[in-house]
């Protein structure tokens, strides 16, 4: 798995398959982040059910402001904090504005006192029907106004929550992994 733009671009990151469910594919990665564009630039990014990383350390790598990464597992925490360290090397950073957190990414009671511009979510794809209801109202507690959600989600799943929008879905076919981007109805574009 590496970083596809950005200063990092091509760093290579750590998976370890005993602490990561399933890692986000570059390819799509790299798909969500071309549609994002310049949007990334200065954005304070957080990353749910974070895994290796590779969301928040990708937005870091192209622009993003900060990072919080938000995971269950310790051993992934750990393999995140190794990650952070070598792409801030790669960029030629001492460090980054990235913060590790271990806890429920559902309820994302370690982040009551922060917002985003742009959350990433990357959940167990078996939990993602049960839970969604919980997520966007986590969500719409922790994005910024006119903030957005990249929520990757098999191919075949069609979730639309009332309140939110969905603006855009990347990736193609129903046994593919997709991204769907949303926004809160409210939002102005």
């Amino acid at each position: 798995m590496r970083i596809s733009g950005g200063k990092a671009r091509g760093v290579e990151l750590r998976v370890s398959k005993s602490a990561v469910h399933r890692p986000a594919m570059d390819r799509l990665r790299q798909g969500i982040f071309s549609s994002l564009g310049q949007r990334i630039n200065d954005a304070r990014v957080c990353d749910l059910f974070a895994g290796t990383g590779s969301y928040g350390l990708e937005a870091l790598s192209r622009g993003g402001a900060s990072a919080t990464f938000l995971e269950t597992n310790p051993k992934a925490c750990a393999m995140i904090k190794a990650n952070i360290q070598i792409v801030a090397k790669s960029m030629g950073a001492d460090r980054l504005d990235a913060k590790t957190l271990i806890g429920d990414a559902i309820k994302a009671t370690a982040l009551e006192n922060d917002s985003f511009d742009m959350i990433f979510v990357d959940p167990p794809y078996d939990m993602i029907e049960s839970s969604a209801p919980a997520l966007f109202s986590t969500f719409n507690r922790l994005l910024a106004e006119n903030g957005i959600v990249v929520f990757e989600m098999p191919g075949r799943l069609e979730i639309e929550p009332e309140g939110w929008n969905l603006r855009k879905r990347i990736g193609k076919g129903k046994d593919q992994p997709t991204a769907c981007i949303y926004r809160r109805s409210s939002s102005v574009l």
